[in-house]
């Protein structure tokens, strides 16, 4: 699940940057999670920055995410 804030943005950049998010979660972070056997819900709560990123961005700051939860063995 993405939570997008207003951060006096309007509806149209919300939307955007939830699908975005949707997208990565569901192409990379999901499958990522699987893939190592684990059985986790996700909450993704985008900040100010989340605007202004591009999608590339996004998808290396989740997989970054992933990647250091992962390593925990958590």
């Amino acid at each position: 699940m993405a939570v997008v804030p207003k951060h006096r943005h309007s509806a149209v950049e919300r939307n955007v940057v939830k699908r975005r998010l949707r997208e990565v979660l569901r192409a990379v972070v999901l499958p990522g999670l699987d893939g190592r056997g684990l059985d986790v819900d996700v909450l993704v709560r985008a900040r100010r920055e989340a605007y202004d990123a591009s999608f590339t961005a996004l998808v290396e700051e989740l997989s970054e995410w992933l990647d250091r939860r992962c390593s925990r063995g958590a």
